[in-house]
């Protein structure tokens, strides 16, 4: 046996591990990316440290050559006064029609993009997890949402196992 292999396995383990989900977080079905395409406006998060400090925050998904989405993240940095991007590109985990997708901004490296509730109607909010309960977003179509929707998040989130007293509220007015 290749005295490598443990190490290998372990990197190949943990690349998959991170396309995984929260227990009980399932991705939404019959989903439609050309309708999901476009600009969305964080509305709520759990802090991280790449958004640490943003407001303003948005998320672009546009169709790439391969078939894939091309995110585009922009953010305004309070602390250097100064607007950020971050450019990555996300495929699908199982099919076109399940909203879970693996987003990388660092070469061969994949986080989870789990969409896991979602207006069907005409795509205006998407509740959205990462690998575990670590990673909660609120994004929808315009900068404000209502006082119902926010609270329906929370509650549905909270239920999910996140710490939902943890979220912070984005700011839209830069």
């Amino acid at each position: 046996m290749n005295k490598f292999f443990p190490v290998i396995l372990l990197a190949i383990l943990s690349l998959f591990g991170c396309t995984g989900s929260p227990e009980g977080v399932y991705p939404v079905t019959s989903f439609q990316l050309p309708a999901y395409l476009g600009k969305w406006y964080e509305i709520a998060r759990l802090d991280h440290s790449f958004e640490r400090g943003m407001s303003s925050v948005t998320a672009t998904y546009s169709m790439r050559d391969d078939g894939g989405v091309e995110v585009l993240n922009k953010g305004f940095k309070e602390d250097g006064e100064a607007w950020s991007e971050a450019e990555g590109k996300a495929y699908f985990v199982e099919s076109p029609d399940v909203g879970h997708l693996k987003v990388s901004f660092f070469g061969p490296f994949y986080g989870s993009y789990i969409i896991f509730e979602l207006d069907t109607v005409d795509y205006q909010y998407a509740f959205i997890s990462g690998m575990n309960t670590d990673y909660l977003w609120l994004l929808a179509r315009t900068p404000t949402v209502s006082a119902e929707l926010v609270e329906h998040f929370i509650q549905s989130a909270s239920a999910l196992g996140f710490d939902t007293e943890q979220l912070i509220f984005v700011d839209h007015r830069q």
